[in-house]
């Protein structure tokens, strides 16, 4: 049975520190609207940070949270915004649906049965359409950040290869993102033990680091990262 897992207030504690580091999550924007079709639905929109950010670029967008609280939280946030749907949902499930593509950012690690929730993604796309994720990457870098906020995993290449295969989906692309972040989080979560919240340390990187890894990135594709990009088609 499909549950919510994690702290959920320290999930919202994150969410809304994370939310100041604009130059990371504009990157990760960039990242998935070439794949995201005219009608694309987000799983776990949490804050409405992103569905802000690609909605403009969209003709309908639909946002969903699994989170009760949080979910009220999102529909009046975005209540002005007459392109956007916003829902509750929770994965895995057995909907069917016709969108243009799914996106999901640092949603499946949440998911005891990940290969059910990218099944029931894939159940809610039109064929050919595209599941666009980002899952946080390593299980070395798993720590106490990650457990409190309700991670149940951590993902290579190779694991998300598996996952989205066994779910019956091909994947088109799939490349680790912001090598550095990784080697900040590491320090800030395992070493230091703390969480990864609005501070000096998250604006610092996010205004100097930042634009330098994503350049360095565009040329050059890093071994390792602090996230997992994935792009996986839905069988014709």
């Amino acid at each position: 049975m499909a549950e919510i897992t994690g702290d959920q207030r320290i999930q919202s504690e994150v969410l809304e520190g994370l939310a100041t580091a604009v130059n990371h999550r504009r990157w990760f924007v960039e990242l998935a609207l070439p794949y995201l079709g005219d009608n694309p639905i987000e799983i776990g929109s949490g804050l409405g940070d992103y569905a802000l950010e690609w909605a403009p670029h969209l003709e309908r967008f639909t946002a969903t949270e699994a989170d009760p609280d949080r979910l009220v939280g999102l529909k009046e946030r975005l209540a002005d915004h007459p392109n956007i749907d916003v829902r509750q949902m929770l994965l895995p499930h057995s909907e069917n649906g016709d969108y243009s593509a799914v996106v999901s950012y640092n949603v499946l690690e949440h998911i005891e049965d990940h290969v059910g929730a990218l099944r029931s993604m894939r159940d809610l796309v039109r064929p050919g359409g595209a599941i666009v994720l980002i899952v946080p990457a390593f299980m070395f870098a798993m720590g106490p950040a990650d457990i409190a906020t309700g991670h149940v995993r951590r993902y290579t290449k190779k694991t998300m290869r598996a996952a989205l295969t066994e779910a019956g989906l091909t994947v088109e692309k799939l490349h680790y993102a912001n090598a550095l972040g990784l080697i900040g989080y590491f320090m800030a979560t395992k070493v230091f033990r703390l969480m990864p919240k609005e501070g000096p340390m998250v604006k610092v990187y996010d205004s100097l680091v930042l634009p330098v890894t994503k350049a360095a990135e565009q040329a050059v594709r890093p071994p390792f990262g602090q996230s997992v990009f994935a792009v996986a088609r839905v069988p014709a």
